[in-house]
């Protein structure tokens, strides 16, 4: 049966695991198609080969080759104990990918180890699949350039805001921050400055505020930052703080430095706001700010 891998095969290329069969030189004579989706190699790439040959380069958590040292099939073969283990193997294209893999010896009528059999799957533990959805979620509310909350998550944050300002009457205001000249600067400079000014207001803004503040980036080079329990005195002075900051920034640009400014729009949320309303309003603010000569706040009053 050993000498027979076709009679596993309908059965085994239907199991999403990937599973294949050594002999006692530890070559491959049976790899499933589970084996070729986990892994990127078809079946004519491997088979005849010896896991010894390092195809997969496996290694655990410390980076250890256990190809070459603490191979469990290898440890199967010898003492015909069965083995599991969480490594990390080298998919085709070049990337580690978590398996966790099971490892059986295989036996004739006598009881003889002829072979042995590994299984592998994808690394779906509950704790892995926890760990990768916190990641998602995490990955899913930040801004991948400035690493700030991106505009879905401020406006989940304004919608909180708001309805603890209707409910309870919770105070707080918005800061909306949009950089001056900025596609001037992207003309002029290239993206990759433009890009490196967005970080750094970025890096600014958050490091300007309060810890139980919020700043994101609502798109472009508009920013935005909700400041909790305020007056209309203290939203200016904080809205002044975070312009002074930023214009105070430089930016190395060959022999020289490159300064940025912002132009800014305060206002306090009302009873009667819905995100709309209170963006719009800190918008036309900002707006009053680029009119008057930018790197200036404009704070609502009314």
């Amino acid at each position: 049966m050993v000498d027979n891998p076709s009679l596993y095969r309908e059965v085994l290329d239907n199991l999403y695991d990937g599973v294949y069969f050594l002999d006692l030189q530890r070559k491959i004579f049976f790899w499933n198609k589970g084996a070729e989706r986990i892994t990127g190699y078809p079946a004519a790439d491997v088979m005849g080969r010896s896991c010894a040959d390092d195809i997969l380069c496996h290694v655990d958590k410390q980076g250890r080759h256990l190809c070459r040292d603490g191979c469990p099939a290898a440890e199967v073969l010898n003492d015909g104990q069965r083995r599991e283990a969480e490594v990390y193997l080298l998919h085709k294209n070049g990337y580690r990918k978590p398996v966790r893999i099971r490892v059986a010896p295989i036996q004739d009528t006598s009881g003889q180890i002829v072979g042995a059999m590994e299984i592998f799957s994808d690394d779906t533990s509950p704790e892995s699949l926890r760990r990768r959805v916190a990641l998602l979620e995490k990955l899913s509310s930040l801004d991948p350039l400035t690493h700030l909350p991106n505009r879905r998550s401020m406006e989940g944050t304004l919608a909180s805001r708001l309805a603890e300002t209707h409910r309870y009457g919770v105070a707080f205001g918005v800061l909306f921050i949009d950089i001056d000249y900025f596609k001037s600067i992207n003309d002029t400079y290239g993206h990759e400055t433009g890009d490196h000014v967005l970080r750094l207001v970025a890096k600014t803004l958050a490091r300007s505020l309060r810890p139980f503040d919020l700043s994101g980036r609502w798109g472009g080079e508009e920013f935005l930052a909700v400041i909790l329990n305020v007056d209309a005195a203290h939203l200016g002075v904080v809205a002044e703080r975070v312009r002074a900051l930023i214009a105070e920034t430089r930016i190395p640009r060959d022999d020289q430095y490159l300064s940025v400014s912002v132009s800014i729009g305060a206002t306090l949320a009302r009873a009667d706001d819905s995100s709309e309303t209170l963006i719009d309003r800190a918008d036309q603010c900002m707006y009053r700010s680029k009119m008057a000569g930018r790197n200036r706040v404009h704070l609502d009053t009314e």
